[in-house]
């Protein structure tokens, strides 16, 4: 991001840029409103695009041969070289000049926005780009803001307006900011010009969430101090909501908003196959240097001979007699090395690039990867690491939104230490309490019957006094009013006539009131008290309005004690109708229980463990009440914190922790967060792959493990071992060594590792090693209470490990940000915490199920693709500059070119590149339907297998071997009788050479070439030759042959899984009625063979279908077996 250099760490800001008239003070230079997302400009293209082109090692290497053929005497023309460079860097100057000329137009658009500015006491409208510092902006209902604005009145009276910031962070919530009392009542331009007032607030920064600073307001010739927070500040980018129109003063503009200093320049993600790319380019230059030596060597020996050094025919001149041996040395190696230079592949860069660009549209085509009912399709928001989808090796999953629905619905409670459970909008008692039976059941069904005493019984069995009978009352009330109250939850379209009389009547919800919150868990909560018969209205100026039974009563909200994740808790202060104050506390029952002295916490932490171990999500609720004398001191020091610029965050903790004690517990609450649709056997196939799946959270302990239970991650078979609660280094040493004992000597086939965050973060201080060597012989691990900063701590270590896995990483929230963009590839689930994950990410995806298409579809065939297209670039260029070589034994090394130019021109550029690159985009080598059912197919490609240095060594190799034949099957066949012509003409040196080139195309792209204009005739002479014809087919078919039969006997001896799965297909007579047996959940598009039906009913029958598998396939132990047809047992292996 952008990072603004300041002198002094605050700013002191004149609203409306009044500054002091005793010509003592220097106004701040702040930069202007302008926002710059493009590049380039028109002046800089040119240089800094060739600059940045040319820092690739193949465009700069191509540069360099080029000016070489411009300086010295060189066998090619320099258009040879010039011409495929100019192509391939126009063609990317062209690409990326439209990509920013579309920047410059967006950028053009916002900047050119009409706003309105208060100026000499009226309105006046200007441009975006034109707000400066100071300025007081007027922004409309559903306007967004145009700089960071500091919020000074809107059309409510308590200054209030509703915002959403789901451009920024993604949540579509609405958020509500407030303006201090003093500036608030000036609601007219009139009244704010006369507004005197200086804000002091820090310098800008990207952290969205955090903002300091102060107003001086100066009334009356007395000044008033009011801190300003977050809830002040309004963010360039946001929309205003609800709100007819406010009045903001802008404090942060352009480059230097929190929006703009969040464009994060992505880092650099480099595929397997990019690596191997450089690798196999450096060993190419190697084998081209070598080439060039050689040549001027044997050129100076032969020389060495008087005859060969100056024949009659190629006399030297004076100057080449007198030249030193030296320069002529070097002189001759780099005209080699420009005869050469085309073994080094210059479009493999730019095909590539355009293979995978065009690939990527793929993913978002594919009807199997879109969401229907929240109308999204999967996204690539980067293509250059579609083939390391293919192979991937271990896979980091967020578990809330991820794995889960991230829909939160309420089940259960305790209260005072009894549990209940949440029935058809009634509470329930769970099973048997002490002191009641079946009888008083009803007591507790629902809040609304509290009311009537009528519906308590008399049983002998219930004996309790009228005075615990109140006191349940208010137990019960306190705990739903503390629910109601302490959130943040906003209402839209609120009608709340008859509202909370009752129970909540499931017709009256949608139409009546609608909640909006950033945490479903808050708004799960508010709805489920609202059900019970407390129903939050919502706010109204400083109050918060609770509907209890149909009576109405008004809270005064004195202080919100913001939720952070240190803390893990948020709190309220509120002034009950009697004058009480009251904290009201909830949050995570680690947080919580410490801080508590009285109510059943035992009780209560025992029904806690109990709802995670059902997998549901707890949080406690706790309250305070303050006297007077108290609430003044909390008073004082919250100002006090709120006020000051200097280490104002640890002063407000410090407050908190003050504030947050001696609480009474009132209960505890449970929601449940229920799985996305086919989580199981998404993460079943991701094992069978032989992917090792990793759950990192925050939730606590009992929750996760009953989660990777009921998902599949941990199966009930598992040794569970757990590394959690540990308090020292040598602690989790100790540990450590324990559970590599177990695992060593238990003679379980599978371990599952369960580690917490406090653990993990003694276990990567000091014990890194071992504490890898644990995790790798466990087949799942499980981290909890995770930090958004330990997840990508957690990915780092296994990126860094010795293997070097292939990392994936997928998240839906803001906290899962760190490690999408840590892992080698991360994937953004499209789910309800937003958009952040998902544009941050390098795919995004709607559900967790659409995983295993993604990698086991679409990273099978972008890698075999893309594996094939880089190694045939580097193939064919070998068969390319060989026989040139070669030609050099037989021209007394006098660096005669073998082929035209034309043909040394556009064999990279056209005649080779365009083949490949379209079998390199539809290529499908096996059905999509056997790689999704077959998934340990996947295990074919891993460790980068296709593009290892033996599978290299073989292309090169076959490269060699075929360039040889096109040489000397060309050679031996015209070298000895050269009066092939029916007409007795000769072939001379340029027949030769196309003969070869010839044979090479059609060999290379098994397509019939089509010679340019220029050399027409010389095609007319050759083909009219019989003996020409027979050399081009004996040489294409001996070529072919020898790849055939290595084919043929790898199959029969040792054929691979992806192998024997193209012979199931092939041996099925019937592939489309095979498709339906195998796959039924595919709609079957083959009417045509209805009729044959039942002929052939017997082989897709239920009981002719076989679960087989040859010994040899490398299953893991957990491996499922899959459904294959009758025809192919086991023998057929």
């Amino acid at each position: 991001g952008f990072d603004p250099p300041h002198q002094s760490d605050t700013r002191t800001i004149y609203i409306a840029n009044r500054f002091p008239q005793n010509g003592l003070y220097t106004p701040q230079k702040f930069i202007d409103n302008r926002i710059i997302s493009s590049k380039y400009t028109v002046w800089n293209f040119v240089p800094k695009n060739l600059f940045e082109q040319f820092r690739r090692v193949a465009n700069f290497y191509f540069l360099i041969i080029f000016l070489v053929q411009l300086m010295i005497d060189t066998p090619t023309s320099p258009i040879t070289s010039g011409l495929p460079l100019f192509f391939v860097i126009t063609v990317t100057a062209i690409k990326q000049g439209y990509e920013d000329w579309l920047r410059h137009n967006s950028d053009n658009e916002v900047n050119g926005a009409p706003v309105y500015v208060v100026r000499s006491g009226g309105l006046v409208k200007t441009r975006s780009k034109n707000i400066r510092v100071g300025d007081i902006v007027r922004i409309a209902k559903d306007e967004i803001f145009p700089a960071d604005l500091v919020l000074l009145s809107s059309d409510r009276l308590d200054g209030s307006c509703h915002v959403t910031t789901a451009s920024l962070d993604g949540e579509t919530n609405l958020k509500t900011h407030v303006a201090v009392p003093e500036t608030a009542v000036l609601q007219t331009v009139a009244n704010l010009d006369s507004l005197i007032a200086v804000i002091e607030c820090q310098q800008p920064e990207a952290d969205l969430y955090r903002f300091m600073g102060r107003m001086i307001i100066t009334q009356q010739m007395e000044e008033i101090v009011r801190p300003l927070g977050p809830e002040s500040l309004l963010l360039r980018g946001a929309r205003l909501k609800n709100t007819k129109e406010i009045f903001g003063v802008a404090i942060y503009t352009g480059m230097e908003t929190k929006m703009a200093l969040n464009y994060k320049s992505k880092s650099q993600k480099r595929s397997a196959v990019e690596k191997s790319m450089n690798t196999f380019l450096i060993i190419y230059l190697i084998i081209l240097i070598s080439e060039a030596i050689i040549s001027t060597i044997l050129k100076y020996t032969w020389q060495a001979e008087e005859k060969w050094d100056e024949p009659w025919y190629n006399q030297k001149t004076e100057h080449q007699r007198n030249s030193s041996k030296i320069l002529r040395f070097i002189s001759d190696f780099l005209a080699f090395l420009v005869l050469y230079n085309f073994i080094i592949p210059i479009s493999l860069y730019v095909t590539v690039e355009m293979q995978k660009f065009l690939g990527s549209f793929f993913i978002g085509w594919d009807l199997d990867l879109y969401h229907e009912e929240s109308d999204q399709k999967a996204q690539v928001n980067t293509s250059d690491l579609n083939e390391e989808l293919g192979q991937v090796e271990y896979v980091f999953t967020d578990k809330t939104g991820t794995l889960t629905e991230n829909e939160m619905q309420f089940r259960e409670c305790s209260i005072n230490g009894m549990k209940y459970q949440e029935i058809n909008g009634r509470l329930v008692p769970e099973g048997p309490t002490p002191d009641s039976s079946e009888g008083n059941l009803t007591y507790l069904n629902s809040l609304s019957h509290l009311n009537n005493l009528s519906h308590l019984t008399t049983s002998s069995s219930f004996r309790t006094s009228p005075e615990n009978e109140t006191e349940l009352i208010k137990e019960h009330d306190l705990f739903f009013k503390a629910v109601s109250l302490c959130h943040t939850v906003q209402i839209s379209n609120v009608h709340t006539d008859g509202i909370g009389d009752g129970p909540w009547q499931s017709n009256l919800a949608p139409s009546q009131l609608e909640y909006y919150a950033s945490s479903p868990d808050e708004k799960a909560l508010v709805e489920a008290a609202a059900r019970i018969g407390i129903v939050f209205i919502g706010n109204s100026e400083e109050t918060m309005e609770v509907k209890i039974l149909g009576k109405l009563e008004r809270y005064k909200l004195l202080h919100i004690l913001e939720f952070d994740s240190d803390r893990r808790r948020m709190s309220v202060i509120v002034q009950a109708p009697s004058g009480e104050k009251l904290l009201f506390a909830k949050g995570a029952e680690s947080s919580i229980l410490p801080k508590c002295i009285g109510g059943e916490i035992e009780k209560t932490r025992i029904h806690v463990d109990e709802f995670a171990l059902k997998g549901l999500r707890t949080l406690c609720i706790a309250f305070r009440q303050f006297t007077s004398k108290e609430y003044e001191e909390i008073d004082r020091r919250l100002f006090e914190a709120r006020t000051a610029l200097q280490q104002r965050e640890e002063k407000l903790a410090n407050v908190f922790q003050f504030i947050e004690k001696d609480l009474i517990l009132l209960g505890a609450t449970a929601v449940e967060d229920r799985l996305q649709d086919k989580v199981r056997e998404t993460i079943e196939a991701l094992r069978m792959a032989g992917i090792k799946v990793w759950v990192l959270t925050g939730d606590k302990h009992e929750t996760a493990v009953s989660v990777s239970l009921s998902c599949g991650h941990f199966h009930r078979t598992m040794n569970i071992l757990e590394l959690i609660n540990q308090k020292s280094d040598n602690e989790c040493a100790e540990q450590l060594r324990q559970l590599a004992r177990r695992i060593t000597e238990d003679h379980v086939i599978q371990h599952g590792l369960v580690v917490d965050g406090t653990s993990l973060s003694l276990a990567l201080r000091e014990h890194e090693k071992l504490f890898m060597e644990v995790c790798r012989n466990c087949s799942a691990v499980l981290c909890c209470r995770m930090a958004p900063l330990q997840k990508a701590k957690v990915i780092r270590l296994i990126k860094i490990s010795p293997e070097k896995p292939i990392t994936l990483a997928v998240g839906d929230g803001a906290n899962d940000v760190s490690m999408i963009q840590e892992a080698h590839v991360g994937i953004g689930i499209m789910g309800k915490e937003g958009r952040q994950a998902a544009r941050n990410s390098d795919y995004a995806i709607a559900r967790f199920k659409f995983l295993s298409k993604l990698l086991f579809v679409h990273g099978h065939f972008y890698y075999i693709r893309i594996a094939t297209l880089v190694q045939y670039f580097f193939y064919k260029n070998v068969c390319f500059i060989t026989p040139q070589f070669l030609y050099q034994f037989y021209c007394l090394f006098s660096q005669q070119t073998l082929y035209d130019s034309v043909y040394l021109t556009l064999y990279n550029i056209c005649f080779t590149s365009l083949p490949i690159l379209i079998y390199s985009l539809l290529e499908q080598h096996i059905d999509p339907h056997v790689l999704q059912n077959k998934p340990t197919l996947y295990r074919d490609i891993s460790k980068n297998s296709l593009l290892s240095i033996k599978t290299f060594l073989y292309w090169t190799i076959l490269g060699f071997t075929h360039a040889f034949i096109f040489f000397f099957g060309s050679y031996f066949l015209m070298g000895k009788d050269i009066s092939l012509l029916g007409n007795g003409q000769m072939f001379g040196n340029w027949t030769f050479g196309t003969l070869v080139f010839t044979v090479m195309v059609i060999t290379v792209t098994v397509k019939p070439f089509l010679g340019s204009q220029n050399m027409y005739f010389v095609f007319i002479q050759l083909l009219s030759s019989g003996s020409a014809w027979f050399a081009i087919i004996l040489m294409v078919v001996t070529c072919l042959f020898l790849d055939v039969v290595k084919k043929v006997f790898d199959r029969q001896l040792h054929p691979t899984s992806t192998e024997k799965a193209q012979l199931t297909e092939t041996n099925s007579s019937i592939k489309c009625l095979d498709s339906m047996c195998c796959f039924p959940e595919g709609e079957t598009a083959c009417a045509s063979v209805r009729r044959m039906l039942e002929r052939v009913i017997g082989r897709c029958s239920p009981t002719h279908i076989s679960r087989s598998w040859s010994a040899s396939d490398p299953f893991y132990t957990n491996d499922r077996s899959i459904l294959t047809l009758s025809t192919m047992d086991s023998s057929t292996y």
